[in-house]
This record gives structure tokens, C-alpha cells and sequence, in this order.
């Protein structure tokens, strides 16, 4: 199978998704929520990441190499799509509750209008804690198996995809600040071995 018709195939799924308004990804994400709200599902072990690459809010060069040592909420959305506008806020309420040294919210635009499509958007919905970081070529989305937007993966201080989730959520919750804070507390030279023993 040639890699545009690939390429092609995930389009249509992704935009069959967003014309669903995301049903799916509902129905993923509630198979991950609790009576107190949503849980990540962890997989059975950590997944490997391509080497990815965007730009920054100076429109700079940057990748997911650049966050290694920290818990990274990786939130792959785009201005047009209501799901992410919806669940935006909360993201930036859990960077202002969480973010530092020990995680960091990255939020990954697929914008074709790159920078400015999305510093249009953070100062018009009062966004004052996130980062700027934009794909306009959207290869992220092919990159890591991406059907529709939002996407949110769950990456651990080695750079690792520890779990995923398809569709809005209240990231600002306690059930999801708890859960990031057991992921923050553990060492990354711990998490590598503990890792090694089971594998």
C-alpha cells in the first residue's frame, strides 16, 4: 500500500471523526473514566515515539527530544475543530497547576495558519499559560497514528507514550492531576529500571 494512499485513508477517518463530533473518541475516553472523573488506561508497557518535529511560538525548530525529563501531556488539536476549543481552558488551568521542572502541557496545533493562527486564538479565549507550538504541515498526525482531533497522549521522562485518549476532557480535574503527580513523583533513572526488570 504506497504511503499517500495511507496518508489519504487516514484522512477520510479523521474527518468521518470530526463529522461524528467525535463519538468515538467519547466513547474511548469514558472506557477511561472513574465515577470521580477520567483516568488514563497505561498500557502494559511504555510505546516508543518517532522523533518528531514543529515549530515553536518564535517559529523556531523544535521536538518531543526537548521535553526528555519531564511527564508531557501531549495535546494534538487545532482551532477549528470544537472538541479542542472546548477542552482548551482546562488544559491551560492544568499548566498554570502543574507545569515546571517535573511536566508540561504540549499543546501541538495542526493549524495550516501556523503561529499567528494560534496566538490569534490564545489572546481572543484568554489562553495565558500555554505555549505556542505548531505542525502546519500536520506530518504529526500520520507520525502518530492520529484519526481526529483532539488527541492527547500521556508521555513518560523517558519520551515514551505511556497511554492515549481520543476526544475532549476536563483536564483540570482532581482524578487527572492526581494521577499526573504519581507520574511526576517517580524518578526517570527509577522509571528505566523498572521498566528494564520487567522487560
Amino acid at each position: 500500500m504506497s504511503s499517500s494512499f495511507s496518508s489519504r485513508r487516514r484522512r477520510i477517518a479523521a474527518a468521518l471523526a470530526l463529522s461524528l463530533g467525535v463519538s468515538l473518541g467519547a466513547s474511548l475516553a469514558h472506557a477511561g473514566e472513574s465515577a470521580n472523573g477520567f483516568r488514563f488506561t497505561p498500557y502494559p508497557q511504555p510505546r516508543p515515539l518517532p522523533a518528531l518535529s514543529f515549530l515553536n511560538g518564535q517559529g523556531k525548530p523544535t521536538s518531543l527530544a526537548a521535553f526528555r525529563g519531564k511527564v508531557v501531556l501531549l495535546n494534538v488539536w487545532a482551532t477549528w475543530c470544537p472538541p479542542c476549543v472546548k477542552e482548551m481552558p482546562t488544559l491551560n488551568k492544568l499548566q498554570e497547576l502543574l507545569g515546571g521542572k517535573d511536566f508540561a502541557v504540549l499543546p501541538l496545533s495542526v493549524d495550516k495558519g501556523g503561529v499567528f493562527a494560534v496566538q490569534s486564538f490564545y489572546q481572543d479565549n484568554f489562553i495565558d499559560h500555554l505555549p505556542v507550538y505548531v505542525d502546519p504541515t500536520t506530518k504529526v498526525l500520520d507520525g502518530l497514528n492520529i484519526l481526529g482531533t483532539p488527541t492527547t497522549i500521556l508521555i513518560d521522562k523517558q519520551g515514551r507514550e505511556i497511554s492515549r485518549t481520543l476526544g475532549p476532557q476536563d483536564w483540570d480535574q482532581p482524578s487527572v492531576i492526581a494521577q499526573l503527580r504519581q507520574y511526576m513523583a517517580q524518578p526517570a533513572a527509577a522509571a528505566a529500571v523498572r521498566v528494564a526488570k520487567r522487560g
